[in-house]
């Protein structure tokens, strides 16, 4: 995120907004104005920034990830553009337009700018962005111009994160614009955008940032993951039984969903979370299906989140702990199983006078090796039967094995099968690699 160049007339527009440069000082004490790189989301042109060495640096950071085995996803916004983008006064078809009234009428929505009043972007829920213009999602030219960017950005990495991908959408495009961008094309956008990019590029990986339950709608439109907000706002504001709930969705659409217990978004999670209820909800989002977002400082309990137009963090302090948690989790993750292997929700349940059970959450993974993860998603102590479907453990003996808190049981698998004892103190969390007793 932020590799494009950043607007120049964006930059000068945040400086004036009283609200965001507080924000500046609250973050970064003492800040200056070259700490003000400028909002990733107000792209001047898809090309990499200067400031970061431009295409060719580019190019040597793709190539070094690949040879350590690891892919490149940059970001894409789809809704907005820099007012001094080119297409502002080259192309204004592309862009929803107005006229001298709107701007006379709705001076923080509509903006003159290359002698065009042009809409500034918004969504159907929030007032205008002041630094951005606002794309026209109906405009056959727009498309035909976002493949052709697109499909430019694919020759350059694996992958992009399409910011608010939602907003694109032809129902959601016609809430937020109305008759002012007339009436919605045949085709959807995100069908006619993906479809054309991958005739060139048919590896190339999708992510929808989505939020308002479009998940589903926007998976079956294309994209390969959607980020998965409702599990996160669960695990933060609601009970173990909704994340449970939650986790009975079809397997499918779990496995095109995105887990993330931060990310710009979203407050730290260190500074949200007590320690322990930080591992609980990290052992509960990171070991689920799908894909698994990790960000830039959560690993080191980073506290401060930047807002995104500062290219410079403040110091804080690591916490040595919580990277230690997070070394031995992602160790763990490296396992092929928790990539190609199969999910299950496990069942579990409890007895008469036990009523906590239901703050206990299981579920389990089979491949190449077998894993069954138990959380407890609450501040009491709490304890239950848990159950795996896997029947050929019966009559054998194994090894319960967490490499995240070094601690191994020896069980009959007759246990497993029937329903496994599980005693987890508040947040407590299991992480079973289960080992048969001579076999595999």
């Amino acid at each position: 995120m932020g590799v494009w160049e950043r607007s120049p007339a964006g930059v000068a527009i945040a400086m004036t907004n009283t609200a965001l440069t507080d924000s500046f000082e609250a973050a970064l004490p003492g800040y200056q104005p070259a700490d003000v790189a400028g909002s990733p989301y107000c792209i001047r042109g898809y090309v990499v920034d200067s400031a970061l060495g431009g295409p060719a640096a580019l190019a040597v950071a793709r190539q070094e990830l690949a040879r350590r085995g690891l892919a490149l996803i940059l970001d894409f916004v789809p809704n907005h553009v820099a007012p001094d983008h080119p297409w502002v006064s080259e192309h204004p078809e592309r862009l929803v337009t107005g006229s001298q009234e709107d701007l006379r009428d709705e001076p923080g929505a509509f903006v003159e700018v290359a002698g065009r009043v042009v809409a500034n972007g918004k969504d159907p829920y929030t007032g205008a962005w002041p630094d951005v213009v606002q794309l026209n999602a109906f405009s056959q030219d727009l498309r035909d111009a976002q493949v052709a960017t697109l499909s430019d950005i694919a020759d350059q990495c694996d992958g992009v994160r399409c910011d608010m991908a939602m907003l694109m959408m032809n129902e959601t495009f016609a809430r937020t614009w109305g008759g002012r961008v007339g009436a919605a094309p045949a085709g959807d956008y995100w069908p006619e955008v993906i479809a054309a990019v991958r005739e060139g590029h048919p590896d190339f990986c999708f992510i929808a940032e989505a939020y308002w339950d479009l998940e589903w709608e926007l998976q079956s439109q294309g994209f390969d993951y959607c980020y998965d907000k409702r599990l996160y706002d669960r695990l933060l504001h609601e009970s173990a039984e909704d994340v449970r709930l939650h986790l009975m969705a079809d397997t499918g659409y779990q496995q095109g969903l995105l887990r993330f217990v931060e990310n710009h978004d979203e407050p730290r999670a260190a500074s949200v979370l007590p320690p322990e209820r930080h591992r609980a909800v990290a052992v509960a989002t990171l070991t689920q299906a799908g894909a698994r977002l990790v960000h830039d400082g959560q690993i080191e309990g980073r506290r401060t989140r930047l807002p995104v137009f500062l290219s410079r963090f403040p110091a804080e302090r690591a916490d040595p702990g919580l990277a230690g948690f997070y070394d031995a989790l992602l160790a763990a993750l490296t396992d092929r199983t928790f990539h190609t292997g199969s999910w299950r929700l496990c069942d579990r349940w409890g007895w008469e006078g036990n009523d906590g059970f239901e703050s206990i959450v299981s579920w389990c993974w089979k491949g190449g090796t077998r894993w069954l993860v138990a959380v407890n998603l609450s501040d009491e102590p709490a304890a239950a039967m848990v159950r795996a479907p896997w029947d050929d453990l019966a009559g054998q003996q194994v090894r319960l094995v967490d490499p995240t808190q070094d601690v191994t049981y020896d069980r009959s698998g007759d246990d497993v099968v029937a329903g496994l004892y599980v005693e987890l103190a508040p947040w407590g969390w299991h992480l079973f690699r289960v080992e048969i007793e001579g076999g595999a």
